[in-house]
């Protein structure tokens, strides 16, 4: 530990120096300035350095600094360049007073042009896209927006796919992120907090949220807990999720992500809190309930009849794929009674070959189907799917016809697989595939009172967990009987009238009454 201490203690160290070099303020000389951002970066090919001269017979020397490839070179070149070379071309410079704040005033015609005086600004905005202009004699530049480059734009959500509603996914570019968010939420109240994390990547993360709906105390919260990180590097945000959220110790996700602008606008009207990342297609939603994770964005595009059938289906399929190979272990090992007499005269015959116990012959089926998924996962995506699905089969059919696992067990273990996927949160669905070796071997070593222990203790833990301070349960544990019309049921749209009561607690109502059901009143002649 010592030593890690000390190495830790080291790049803390060389860091502040860095730090430190790179503090200052700017030269006079043109060329000294030009010499310490070159040595700075160590002459890196991609920093492209411009030196001209400007004003009426070239008095001036200037020079522009830029990153290439994250900034717009065009706009270089119709902006910057054409302007200060070919519009100051007749103008004597040196009977101005100040040849600055002419070139601020009137020459540049941009939008976004800040001033600088010291390197440790100019480096964050070189570094994070912007142009660099810098005069001879003068100890201030200008740092000019022209940020550009290529990136992968808005395309249609890859994970989290809808059969009714938007199909638009976030982007890796923050403010692409932003504007798809203030395309559906045009309100003055809507703020975005931008703050740089990582002591090295500088990492641009934003907080999100609606002024009059999100708690005051859960958004000072975020702010905490983001600016209490250090860390060299932010590349993910999955790197935020560990940093921020309140259990470590735990299977379970307690902080929400989506790759949808419109789901998270609609969290986001319940008075929940977005976090995006630089560089990533995800946005963090906290505080995060175990419910959510069961929710989808058709089931607010759907009829709430539809929905609520959808949702049972999920909840369902969580019990399915959590206890399905625990539940057929303990039944046959312990609790033969409990089936019918032709059934487990038939499930004896096939078992007749098997060599090993029901635990081994579920243990050996799951961790085959585990690794065909990961590797599905991990393949090209042309024969991920085909290699995955024609494995799966192979295996299983030598698997029963060489008698080292029943029918019965590939049947259970094959039920279990397709209930996992019907899971619409990614985070919970690996949670259960840890959860279910868990429960195999409680069934396989006390049956179903080793499953039953098992799953108090699982509730228990559930209901000790908080995301942001508030219970992971509700609205189960505490009951609220307000919020369960959007909990496992969702009623029709007209009942919807209030918000999360523990999440936003300054604008319950979403209307000022609730809406009647339509044709409840006769219409007066």
């Amino acid at each position: 530990m010592k030593f890690f201490k000390k190495r830790y203690n080291q790049y803390l160290e060389n860091v502040n120096q860095q730090t430190a070099n790179q503090e200052g303020e700017l030269e006079e000389s043109l060329k000294d300035n030009i010499r310490k951002i070159q040595d700075a970066l160590g002459r890196s090919d991609d920093i492209v350095t411009r030196e001209f001269r400007i004003g009426k017979g070239g008095s001036l020397k200037a020079a522009i600094i830029y990153s290439s490839g994250i900034t717009d070179g065009p706009s270089i070149q119709n902006f910057i360049l054409e302007s200060l070379m070919i519009d100051l071309r007749g103008t004597d410079i040196s009977l101005e007073d100040n040849p600055l704040n002419l070139i601020e005033e009137s020459v540049l015609a941009v939008s976004d042009l800040r001033n600088l005086t010291d390197y440790n600004t100019l480096f964050d905005s070189l570094l994070t896209g912007h142009v660099i202009l810098l005069l001879d004699g003068y100890r201030r530049a200008f740092a000019i927006n022209m940020k550009g480059g290529k990136d992968r734009g808005v395309q249609d959500a890859s994970v989290e796919n809808t059969v009714r509603g938007p199909k638009q996914a976030f982007a890796e570019s923050l403010r692409t992120n932003t504007a798809l968010l203030r395309r559906i939420i045009s309100d003055q109240n809507l703020w975005f907090e931008t703050r740089k994390i990582g002591t090295v990547t500088k990492t641009k993360v934003s907080i999100a949220y609606i002024k009059d709906l999100a708690n005051d105390k859960i958004v000072e919260e975020v702010r905490r807990r983001l600016d209490q990180i250090k860390i060299d590097s932010i590349l993910e945000t999955g790197y935020i999720e560990e940093l921020i959220q309140d259990e470590t110790f735990t299977l379970f996700p307690t902080i929400f992500h989506t790759e949808r602008p419109d789901v998270a606008a609609g969290e986001m009207l319940e008075g929940r809190i977005a976090i995006f990342v630089d560089g990533s297609p995800h946005a963090l939603i906290v505080p995060a309930l175990f419910v959510q994770f069961f929710h989808t964005a058709d089931d607010y595009y759907q009829r709430a009849d539809i929905t609520t059938l959808l949702r049972i289906l999920r909840y369902i399929g969580f019990f399915i794929a959590l206890f399905g190979p625990s539940l057929y272990i303990a039944i046959t090992t312990f609790h033969q009674e409990m089936l019918p007499t032709p059934l487990l005269v038939n499930l004896a015959a096939q078992r007749e070959g098997v060599p090993f116990p029901a635990f081994i012959e579920a243990f050996l089926m799951e961790i085959t189907f585990e690794i065909l998924r990961e590797a599905g996962v991990r393949m090209p995506k042309t024969i991920g799917q085909a290699v995955s699905i024609v494995g799966t089969l192979v295996i299983g059919t030598a698997a029963v016809d060489a008698g080292i696992v029943s029918a019965a067990m590939v049947i259970v273990v094959a039920v279990t697989a397709i209930s996992s996927f019907i899971v619409s949160s990614f985070n919970l669905s690996i949670s259960v595939r840890i959860l279910r070796f868990i429960f195999m071997g409680l069934a396989a070593s006390f049956g179903l009172f080793g499953m039953i222990t098992g799953l108090i203790a699982l509730a228990i833990h559930l209901c000790s967990l908080r995301s942001f301070g508030l219970p992971y349960m509700a609205p189960f544990a505490p009951f609220i009987l307000v919020d369960q019309k959007d909990a496992i049921f969702r009623l029709p749209r007209w009942f919807l009238f209030s918000r999360p009561r523990l999440i936003s607690q300054r604008d319950i109502r979403r209307e000022e009454t609730p809406s009647p059901k339509p044709g409840s009143e006769k219409q007066k002649k």
